[in-house]
């Protein structure tokens, strides 16, 4: 128990850790979940609740000034509890946002206080200093990760029995609602998505990949290929000459006709 409890705290120190590493996004719940199913011998289950918990978390990303729920710690410890109770998926959904919420207030008391150290990185840049700017980088890093990993790891060696009694007092139709709450909340995520990219000009391919998957029964994986090949042919990656290059050549042309 207390080594797959550190095991799990690593993996969330990792999400942590991901930001400054390139952004790999190996931060993501279709990441971490199965890495947390991996560690508790049930792979098959962390892959079912990664892909629910992703399609959840898919429009929580940060965008100017809104911070969303934590899905590092909301992802990994969801996981660790339905999988180590035995629960099902919906459990996983139904524990993942309060888990993300909580863990989300936790940090913003943090961020509070190391944008005083920002200063130095000031400083530092002022100076043509690289290394202390990295530095700063890092350390700014450190704090984040170690609470990250300490909400996992007590998370799941704390809270295990509490999270059983919780779930045995929760009616049944609770958790039957909850079930179908998992099957609109992916649509919903897919909503929030769509709010910050949709625009008229990628209004008819929505269309073409709605109309394909309700009408043609065309399941996902066969509208995402369709959707790389048009977008292969939108920006010409297969020509001589990018279409980019050719659209710029001919705004050019209209402006000065």
């Amino acid at each position: 128990m207390l080594l797959q409890a550190i095991l799990i705290g690593l993996v969330s120190a990792w999400g942590s850790l991901d930001y400054a590493c390139g952004t790999l996004y190996t931060m993501r719940p279709i990441v971490l979940s199965p890495l947390v199913g991996l560690i508790l011998g049930d792979l098959q289950t962390g892959l079912a609740i990664g892909v629910s918990l992703e399609l959840l978390f898919m429009g929580a990303i940060s965008v100017g000034a809104y911070v969303p729920p934590d899905t590092n710690v909301g992802s990994v410890l969801a996981t660790a509890f339905a999988i180590s109770l035995g629960q099902s998926t919906d459990a996983a959904v139904a524990l993942a946002m309060p888990i993300a919420t909580l863990s989300l207030g936790l940090g913003n008391i943090l961020n509070s206080v190391m944008p005083f150290f920002l200063q130095y990185a000031d400083k530092a840049a002022a100076k043509g200093d690289a290394k202390g700017v990295m530095l700063i980088q890092w350390w700014m890093g450190i704090p984040n990760t170690l609470l990250k990993f300490t909400l996992s790891f007590a998370g799941f060696y704390l809270g295990a029995e509490q999270v059983q009694n919780l779930l045995t007092i929760i009616p049944q139709f609770v958790f039957d609602g909850m079930g179908v709450a998992a099957g609109i909340l992916p649509a919903m995520g897919f909503a929030m998505l769509l709010r910050m990219v949709l625009t008229k000009r990628l209004m008819p391919f929505f269309a073409l990949g709605f109309t394909l998957s309700a009408f043609f029964h065309l399941p996902v994986l066969g509208v995402a290929i369709l959707a790389v090949v048009i977008a292969i042919e939108k920006v010409g990656a297969l020509d001589e000459q990018p279409k980019t290059a050719l659209a710029s050549e001919s705004a050019g042309d209209d402006d000065d006709f």
